[in-house]
């Protein structure tokens, strides 16, 4: 028996399922390096009283969005995936909200950019230079 107090003493124990990671920093720390004003990031957890479930919501400026989803939304996934291992390793289930940081009064100057695409007539039939392809 004296050999198994020892390896516990070398951290090849498990830890205990009743400590909860702090998910705001851990959020913190793997979001903050896409964003180009990190001071722009908020972050509110909700802890479940009755189930073992966490509510992660974050926000943050609408000009970092495609930083941090990443392409192909590979940063994201990447995110949630660290974060399900953490709350996995605590018995509990975490999901993750982003939502667009721009204020309400700020609107007005982020779609101005927009207006100018909507200007454009769709593309939804194909050129009609375009060559058929001919069947035998």
């Amino acid at each position: 028996m004296p050999e198994s107090s020892s390896r516990e003493g070398l951290g090849h124990s498990t830890p205990p399922r009743s400590a909860n990671p702090n998910y705001v920093e851990l959020v913190r720390f793997l979001i903050q390096p896409f964003l180009e004003s990190p001071e722009s990031l908020k972050v509110d957890c909700e802890l479940s009283a009755s189930r073992p479930k966490i509510w992660i919501r974050l926000a943050f400026d609408s000009s970092d969005k495609g930083r941090v989803f990443g392409r192909g939304g590979r940063n994201i996934q990447a995110i949630r995936t660290v974060l399900e291992a953490a709350a996995q390793s605590s018995g509990q289930a975490i999901y993750l909200d982003v939502f667009g940081g721009d204020p309400v009064g700020n609107r007005d100057e982020a779609a101005e950019p927009e207006s100018s695409s909507k200007s454009q007539p769709p593309r939804s039939a194909p050129p009609k230079s375009a060559p058929k392809l001919r069947t035998q």
